[in-house]
Parts: C-alpha cells; structure tokens; sequence
C-alpha cells in the first residue's frame, strides 16, 4: 500500500523559514520523481519543485534560490526547506509521487501560512 505523508506546515511571518516533509512508504523515493506542489483556492495546482531517480531537482521560477528540495533514501523522506518566504508562498503543499511506468500518489495536503 503506497502511502505519503506530509508534515511540517504552519504559520510563519514573511522572511522567516520552514521545513515540509514528506514520508512515503510503499514506494522507493530513490526509483521515482516527488515533487512539491502548492494550490490556493481558485488557482490551479502548481509545481513548485521536485527531484528525481538521479537526484537532479528542479524549481519553478517563484521559488528558486529560495527553495531546496532534498531526498533521504533511508527515510524514503523528502523534503522542503522553505526560505525568505513571502505572503504570495501561502497555500496548501502537497506531496506527489510519479513512477517510472506513469502511476500517479498524492498525499493529503499541508497548510502553510506566510504573515507579513
């Protein structure tokens, strides 16, 4: 049974940082692609990073150089260090798993809130 689960969301004032992780287990974060994405009410799910197989990340542009996603293979956790965040970075994360063969996870969703 393939299952995520994401923590690490809260509230925060703008400026500060935060650390997202997500905890898989059912599925090897190491033979796969986990991305971030984030979705506030009345916009479409974004991309916000991801890392695959090799390790190779990518970022979109609202977040890079303020973002790092990393993976720990013994964990089977990814993460998401959030930092300078800014108002416009609110919304609900969301861990996504896609494999090799184009199967689809989702987690339940984390609540981020940036104050300024």
């Amino acid at each position: 049974q393939v299952q995520l689960v994401e923590s690490g969301g809260g509230s925060v004032q703008a400026g500060g940082s935060l650390r997202l992780s997500c905890a898989g287990s059912g599925i090897p974060f190491s033979r796969n692609i986990v991305g971030w994405y984030r979705q506030t009410p009345g916009k479409q799910r974004e991309l916000v990073a991801s890392i695959n197989w090799r390790g190779k990340s990518n970022y979109a542009d609202s977040v890079n150089d303020r973002f790092t996603i990393s993976r720990d293979n013994a964990k089977n956790t990814v993460y998401l260090q959030m930092n300078s965040v800014r108002p416009e970075d609110t919304a609900v994360y969301y861990c996504n798993v896609i494999t090799y063969d184009s199967r689809n996870y989702w987690g339940q969703g984390t609540q981020v809130t940036v104050s300024s």
